[in-house]
């Protein structure tokens, strides 16, 4: 198969992936695409010769933004012909120190509306996180005829339809973009509004949640525990202090709802998207990983199907050790793309950090200074159906009090919901480890696993609830 790989650097200033193409023994050829906008009109400005910037956070991010654009505001001028200006950063403490210094004639302030109200800012840029305030902030800008940048996927994926609506009644020169808001400095939102439109995408799955994949890499490689495993990310500040979001899969399912809209024109709610976290991994399920030639993964699932409906699920997959997503290891993020005419892309790179997530947001501030255009951010929608169900290979891990008649038993199960079992997995039960076997079934309906599982657990020997996971592909064998 001809897979083409859109080898991505995800950040300015050395910050690449070690990921390499030479990692994918199916490559044939590395394509670096440079997606851009081919519309372009006149941004509102308040000069020709300037554009100015009032930024929303004053943290990480923005002070990533602030740092880039100082460093390379020659270059920026050179490139768009504009003067890139940062007049005002609105924090919540203006007396907190700062990592970061200050472009000449920028002010630190604590009020909203010294940005929304000031007619002389033309680019408001939101990286302050969070649903109620960052809205406001960002329905406001717009509002007042202000293009918006922002990194909130939390924010997109639960107003987007609102947003959308608001963008629809705003003068064309008014801009909102959002290349941040998934994968930090991937950029796979201009992909898929550039280099995708005369495409067809039957899927899109990947690692799209840097933390998680930090711990599972930990797990697996590391034989760390899981516990063990979460405080080194904290440690090192991938999670958070309620990690809640990253290993609930939460996070994971805002972006998969946004890249759903852009490659399937469908808009769905979340809480529709099927979303498991990896907070029931166990060392044992690494240990049957490795006996089937594979690892572990979080990841985002989207795929069409014969029909031309939609499914879509976050869950820790069973890959093979032979595929692209299986070297994908610590904070990075990768993205697998299938389509009819390019076949197969895989993007990758930093998931989150400061300068991979203000390198993006950089991206969107000069594209805005060079006057592109994009007059439906989210791509167009579409008729295509979302469908919360999906077929695939299942594995289970089952753990049992011993006595006699187990497997017959879940055979009986299984027969009884047409689930035909492929192979049966057990490990010698070591003293201080629970007794547990692992099923990996043929490929199936979700909705019949769910089946399985339920009348598995009301037996007398299941021991707490199964635990299961999708094979990503159909031919794992192979």
């Amino acid at each position: 198969m001809n897979l083409q790989i859109a080898y991505i650097a995800a950040a300015a200033l050395g910050r690449v992936s070690a990921f390499t193409p030479s990692t994918i023994s199916t490559a044939r050829q590395t394509i670096f695409r440079s997606a851009s906008s081919s519309t372009t009109s006149t941004l509102n400005m308040s000069s020709e010769d300037t554009i100015t910037l009032g930024i929303f956070g004053g943290g990480t991010v923005g002070g990533g933004i602030v740092e880039i654009l100082s460093n390379k505001a020659d270059y920026f001028k050179q490139l768009t012909g504009k003067s890139i200006e940062v007049k005002k950063v609105c924090v919540r403490d203006a007396s907190k120190p700062r990592d970061f210094t200050l472009p000449e004639g920028c002010s630190i302030v604590t009020s909203y509306d010294d940005i929304l109200n000031d007619d002389s800012i033309d680019v408001a840029v939101e990286v302050m996180g969070g649903t109620t305030d960052a809205k406001d902030v960002v329905v406001g800008a717009l509002t007042n005829g202000k293009s918006v940048v922002t990194a909130n996927k939390a924010l997109i994926a639960k107003d987007l339809p609102e947003i959308e609506t608001l963008l629809s009644t705003l003068e064309s020169g008014t801009q909102f973009r959002y290349e941040a808001a998934v994968c930090g400095g991937i950029p796979i939102i201009r992909s898929m509004q550039s280099d995708f439109v005369g495409d067809n995408i039957q899927l899109m799955c990947g690692i799209i949640n840097g933390c998680t994949n930090f711990m599972l890499t930990a797990m697996d490689r590391d034989k760390k525990s899981y516990d063990e495993a979460l405080s080194e990310a904290s440690a090192l500040g991938y999670a958070e202090a309620d990690p809640t979001l990253d290993v609930g899969g939460f996070d994971a399912r805002s972006k998969l709802k946004i890249l759903m809209r852009l490659a399937y024109g469908m808009n769905v709610e979340e809480d529709e998207i099927s979303c498991r976290g990896i907070t029931e991994l166990t060392k044992m399920d690494f240990e049957y990983a490795k006996m089937l030639g594979g690892t572990i993964k979080l990841l985002g699932v989207a795929e069409k199907n014969d029909a031309g409906d939609v499914s879509a699920y976050v869950a820790p997959c069973y890959v093979t050790n032979e595929d692209a997503l299986s070297s994908v290891n610590g904070a990075t993020n990768a993205i697998e793309v299938l389509s009819d005419n390019l076949v197969s892309s895989i993007y990758i790179g930093q998931g989150a950090g400061r300068y991979p997530t203000a390198n993006s947001c950089i991206n969107d501030i000069v594209a805005l200074a060079k006057g592109d255009q994009n007059l439906l951010p989210f791509n167009p929608t579409s008729e295509t159906k979302f469908v919360n169900n999906y077929e695939s290979v299942f594995y289970l891990r089952l753990n049992y009090r011993d006595q006699v008649g187990i497997t017959r038993q879940v055979g009986e199960v299984c027969e009884k919901h047409g689930v035909s079992i492929h192979s049966i997995l057990q490990n010698p039960v070591a003293k201080n480890q629970e007794s547990a076997f692992a099923i990996v079934t043929d490929k199936v309906d979700y909705a019949a696993i769910l089946k399985v599982l339920a009348d598995v657990e009301a037996l007398s020997w299941c021991k707490g609830k199964p635990f299961y996971m999708p094979v990503l592909r159909d031919d794992w064998q192979n």
